[in-house]
C-alpha cells in the first residue's frame, strides 16, 4: 500500500471526527495535499472492502466518515444505535418520505397525500431536526413549506437527496396528484 503512514493518519482523523469531513478539511488537519488525501481515501476504501473489516468509508453530506458495514447494523443497533431517537414510527417515516420526495411541500399537501392530519408527525420530525421550514408557498395564506435537513441525509447515510431510491410510476403519480 502506498502512503501507509499518511493513510493511517487520515484514518485516525476520520475515526476521531464525529461529523463527516471533506477532503479539504482532511488536508488541513493532516497537513497533507488534497491529492495525497484522495489517494489515502482510495487506500482506505480498498482496505475496508476486505471481508475481515467491519467498517466502510462512505461519503455523507459531502464529507467522508467511517461507519459500520450495513450488514452488521441489525446486531449493532440495539447497543450502539440511538434507541429512542434512532427509530421512527411508520407514520413518521411515511410523512418524512412524502417531504423528501415532494420538497418543498406544505402541511396541506402532506395531509392530502396521507389522508390524515400531519401536525404531530411534522412536529416530531422538526424536533428531531430531520425536516425544517424552507420557505412559504406563494398562494393565499402563505403556508409554510418543509424540506429535509443535513441531519436527514446523515440519518439515512446519503450524500445528497438525489441518492434517494427512485419512485415507480404509481408512487410518482400519487405524489403529483396532491400538488
Amino acid at each position: 500500500m502506498e502512503l501507509e503512514k499518511e493513510t493511517a493518519l487520515v484514518e485516525a482523523i476520520l475515526f476521531l471526527e464525529s461529523e463527516p469531513v471533506t477532503e479539504k478539511q482532511l488536508s488541513n488537519i493532516a497537513q497533507l495535499s488534497e491529492e495525497v488525501v484522495k489517494m489515502c481515501i482510495g487506500n482506505l476504501q480498498e482496505k475496508y472492502k476486505e471481508d475481515s473489516s467491519g467498517l466502510e468509508l462512505t461519503m455523507i453530506t459531502g464529507g467522508w466518515c467511517i461507519i459500520p458495514k450495513g450488514e452488521f447494523w441489525d446486531v449493532l443497533r440495539e447497543k450502539y444505535g440511538e434507541k429512542s431517537s434512532g427509530r421512527l414510527s411508520k407514520s413518521a417515516l411515511e410523512t418524512l418520505s412524502i417531504i423528501a420526495y415532494s420538497q418543498p411541500v406544505t402541511r396541506g399537501e402532506i395531509e392530502k397525500i396521507r389522508g390524515v392530519s400531519a401536525d404531530n408527525m411534522i412536529r416530531l420530525l422538526v424536533e428531531r431536526n430531520l425536516i425544517k421550514e424552507v420557505g412559504r408557498k406563494d398562494v393565499p395564506g402563505k403556508p409554510i413549506q418543509f424540506g429535509t435537513t443535513k441531519e436527514f441525509l446523515k440519518f439515512f447515510h446519503l450524500n445528497s437527496i438525489a441518492e434517494l431510491p427512485k419512485l415507480d410510476e404509481d408512487e410518482e403519480q400519487r405524489f403529483e396528484l396532491s400538488r
